[in-house]
């Protein structure tokens, strides 16, 4: 079984794999358009972080993680906890420069509807709660700063997350 990662999961896996590709789904757009009242933020003060959301021509990076069958049910049970705050289980095919990873690999997807969607802000909004949020995880500028670096360790860029990257070092340090 695969599990793509394209947030935390890039830099926080917390679950043994037997192997770990870089790849991206098409189809998908990375957006910090979920709130997080449960890891960077709380629910007075909700944080933001991402989700992807469907745009033709759209390419998301992450990372693909294949994992024993003897750990399935145990690593399922941690990303369901995990990833509760809500998202959705969904399979998708990864792929990587050289074609196909796996065409049935499980994301956790938070779509419109679901208890904390955020939904699109103005980017300097978004930058606000990103820049002030905090939750039992930790910052939410963390949680930004870590994809950010991720990303780039990757040699991925996302304009997204590049521009929230500027406008919150321009709001913590004018």
């Amino acid at each position: 079984m695969w599990i793509f990662g394209y947030g935390s999961l890039i830099w926080k896996v917390g679950f043994p794999y037997e192997e770990r590709r870089v790849g991206f789904i098409d189809g998908w757009a990375r957006r910090f358009w979920q709130d997080s009242t449960d890891h960077r933020g709380v629910p007075e003060a909700p944080g933001r972080v991402v989700t992807l959301v469907a745009e033709a021509g759209a390419r998301t990076w992450g990372t693909a993680y294949r994992i024993a069958a003897p750990d399935r049910d145990r690593i399922l049970e941690r990303l369901d906890h995990r990833e509760s705050g809500g998202y959705e289980r969904h399979v998708v095919t990864v792929r990587d420069l050289d074609g196909p990873i796996t065409d049935e690999a499980l994301i956790y997807i938070g779509t419109a509807g679901n208890p904390n969607w955020g939904g699109p802000l103005p980017m300097d909004e978004i930058a606000r709660v990103i820049a002030r949020a905090e939750g039992p995880s930790g910052a939410n500028i963390d949680y930004l700063m870590n994809l950010h670096a991720s990303l780039t360790a990757l040699d991925v860029q996302d304009e997204h997350v590049d521009e929230l990257v500027e406008l919150v070092r321009r709001l913590r340090y004018p």
